[in-house]
């Protein structure tokens, strides 16, 4: 596991179209069809992280709740299942199905998606508002795997009370932290 930091893409910087399979429905899903009405949040997680792990009681409380006020959550594993078979999509699917994913988890098998995104570790975070221009990408919170710090989602949060209250999202954002995306040996 190597711990890495998000790239931070520039805020405003419109969300990359992408059409991937989706384990939990079995169809391809692309970015126009999921698009939230008042913001979509698309988050770069894997199945064997520990830094996922830690934050996947948050992701499916995050998801159920603000689903039904106009903001669509999408999952994406980009990481090389031929290294790491732990994410295949056979077994994304038995995730999402142990976790409650009630959201889109997409399988990234290119990787072109992650880099279309800049993603770089999991989980990773990049907020779009209704205009599809991005205007968080960072952490979740405070907490990670053993620092007591108590699990709340409160940057996140933040971000995503502010688009729906039509209020500026502070650009002031910390980096995720997690483990690298497992790019593909060329």
């Amino acid at each position: 596991m190597a711990k890495t930091a998000s790239r931070m893409i520039p805020l405003g910087t419109i969300a990359p179209k992408f059409e991937l399979f989706d384990v939990v429905s079995q169809e391809m899903r692309g970015f126009d069809r999921l698009v939230g009405a008042a913001a979509t949040v698309v988050m770069f997680i894997c199945n064997h992280c520990p830094f996922v792990h830690h934050v996947r009681p948050e992701l499916v409380a995050m998801s159920d709740e603000y689903q039904n006020k106009g903001v669509q959550f999408i999952a994406i594993n980009s990481n090389d299942v031929q290294h790491y078979p732990d994410d295949s999509p056979a077994l994304m699917q038995v995730e999402a199905t142990e976790q409650g994913y009630h959201f889109p988890y997409l399988y990234d098998e290119e990787q072109t998606v992650a880099r279309a995104y800049g993603a770089e570790c999991t989980p990773d975070f990049f907020v779009f508002d209704a205009q599809q221009a991005c205007v968080y990408r960072g952490q979740l919170d405070d907490s990670r795997p053993g620092n007591d710090v108590i699990l709340s989602g409160s940057d996140l949060r933040a971000a995503l009370n502010n688009i729906l209250a039509q209020i500026p999202v502070d650009a002031n954002q910390k980096p995720s932290i997690g483990c690298n995306i497992k790019w593909k040996q060329t």
